[in-house]
């Protein structure tokens, strides 16, 4: 729920019609000549409440620039644009309320649909161009129908909540408003192009995230395959270890003229920057080459006790209570019995990030803000967070997902190692209970896959990063021509030449041990 950066459900609506595949699965492009754009005006969904407000055709163009993104080199094709909305009515508080979304119809369409995921509370409709971890080519610009939502409510700010005073508004954020969107987006289709779409997508990060696992859990039917990126699961929960690392800082911060901790100077620059570079001594070269990147996070045993000083704090070691203060933060809030409340989060490159949002070590670049204590009860922060929105729209505990499964259906994760606003390890805990609940993870790893990207923060960022890949190849590729996605190949802006391969969980990058160390074909996948 917690994304700045980043912005949903399909049924069969007319007779399917089989498109012929090429060798590498590509599907042949179809012009949409069946109506017109100017004629979904009129457009109506049996069962829903839809109004179309405007159909409008985009001529062939640049990809137009994208909040908190590097830009698109590519041109997207003629497309129709068209917006509309679900269920408009007038809320419980007197506001206007309506599920808006935004349609993107290619006249060369590929016979494929993508559903976009939203960010933060949403309450806006992004640009239906599908630039979820898309590489350098957006799904529109390949030739996919894309769909993007509000989910339900209008907001100039992305984490405006006063929607939950409105029951309905409220559902449809939790979980209603995917649904519908999907199912209004592959009627669409059918309308315009005469014919249903051949397969079916979702690629969301964050709130989108979360999004793609409702897709899987809620309606598995929906979608062939499914792309979840840092996904927001129990967001009260993330929050409270959030505060719960911040909080363990306060209790070494010095405190302002009212007696309140500063919690961004419970280390210094120095010490954030020992903390890292004792990381890196410990850690990095476990994968064959010493390259400023961790590639076996589970696998890292660094203790960062062993930076507290024997004696008097120098630059070259943290005070004990400074370390102290460091693993307690880490290792995740445990309740007054000791049970885990929340996962713990990984000590990586990302976290003495002080650009974008900033890393754990430099707390308070979150919604919630730095908690103004140095005390906290997590037993009772633990039940204000186990409360009925959360449960209503959480998707961090179901597993039985056999009916998605076995249908075809494909799923990837993919999540920053660094990532401060939703652990990493919390992905992992729910993809270990997936593998659990299913049959192991060697029959899991048939049709789902865990990503877990180094030094990367909340769906991208990091100066120690390669956070520029493409699910989407993947995804289609898995779908339609069984190709099981061992790996996929990472860049980023900040090593220029740099590639590496992402390994799928449990396996991790490994160097070969000769070749050009900068190159990902000189890496392999090693359990």
């Amino acid at each position: 729920m917690k994304q700045r950066s980043l912005t949903l459900l399909s049924v069969t609506v007319s007779s399917v019609v089989l498109i012929a595949l090429s060798p590498i699965g590509a599907l042949a492009a179809t012009k949409s000549t069946a109506r017109s754009c100017e004629s979904l005006m009129s457009f109506r969904a049996p069962g829903l409440n839809v109004v179309v407000k405007k159909s409008t055709r985009i001529p062939e163009g640049p990809v137009p620039a994208i909040p908190y993104s590097s830009g698109y080199p590519g041109t997207l094709p003629a497309y129709c644009r068209v917006d509309g909305v679900i269920d408009e009515r007038t809320g419980h508080d007197g506001k206007p309320y309506a599920i808006g979304f935004a349609i993107a119809l290619p006249e060369n369409w590929n016979g494929r649909f993508m559903m976009q995921g939203g960010g933060g509370l949403n309450g806006s409709v992004a640009q239906p161009l599908g630039t979820i971890a898309a590489g350098d080519k957006p799904a529109l610009e390949r030739g996919f129908a894309v769909i993007t939502t509000d989910s339900g409510h209008q907001s100039g700010q992305g984490f405006d909540a006063s929607f939950f005073a409105d029951e309905e508004a409220a559902l449809n954020f939790l979980y209603q408003a995917v649904g519908k969107v999907a199912q209004v987006g592959k009627q669409i289709i059918a309308t315009h192009y005469g014919r249903d779409a051949a397969h079916s997508y979702f690629m969301g990060c964050s709130t989108g995230g979360r999004e793609a696992m409702l897709m899987t859990q809620r309606y598995p039917r929906f979608f062939d395959g499914v792309v979840a990126g840092a996904p927001a699961m129990r967001t009260s929960f993330s929050n409270l270890g959030d505060r719960w690392v911040a909080t363990s800082l306060n209790q070494v911060a010095p405190k302002d003229e009212q007696g309140k901790p500063i919690t961004a100077r419970a280390l210094s620059d120095g010490d954030r920057k020992l903390v890292i570079d004792s990381l890196l001594k410990s850690c990095d070269a476990n994968d064959g080459v010493a390259d400023g990147m961790i590639f076996d996070p589970v696998g890292c045993g660094f203790d960062v006790m062993k930076l507290a000083c024997k004696g008097a704090k120098t630059d070259s070691c943290l005070s004990t209570e400074q370390a102290t203060a460091i693993k307690k933060g880490f290792s995740g809030p445990k309740d007054s019995r000791g049970v885990q409340v929340y996962p713990g989060f990984w000590l990586d490159t990302g976290n003495a990030e002080k650009q974008g949002i900033p890393g754990l070590l430099n707390p308070g670049g979150s919604p919630i803000g730095p908690p103004s204590t140095d005390k906290m009860d997590v037993d009772q922060e633990e039940l204000i967070a186990d409360n009925a929105v959360a449960m209503m729209g959480d998707t961090a505990h179901w597993t039985l997902l056999n009916t998605f499964s076995e249908h075809g259906g494909k799923l990837i994760f993919f999540h920053g190692v660094s990532d401060p606003w939703f652990s990493a390890q919390d992905t992992l805990r729910y993809y270990r209970q997936l593998a659990n609940d299913n049959g192991g993870i060697d029959t899991v790893r048939n049709w789902s896959r865990l990503f877990l990207v180094p030094g990367m923060g909340h769906c991208g960022g990091g100066s120690a990063a390669l956070d520029h890949f493409d699910m989407i190849d993947p995804i289609v590729k898995w779908v339609e021509g069984n190709d099981v996605p061992q790996s996929v190949v990472a860049t980023g802006r900040n090593f220029p030449g740099r590639s590496r391969p992402l390994c799928s969980y449990p396996q991790h990058t490994h160097y070969k041990g000769s070749g050009d160390v900068e190159k990902a074909e000189n890496f392999e996948c090693r359990n």
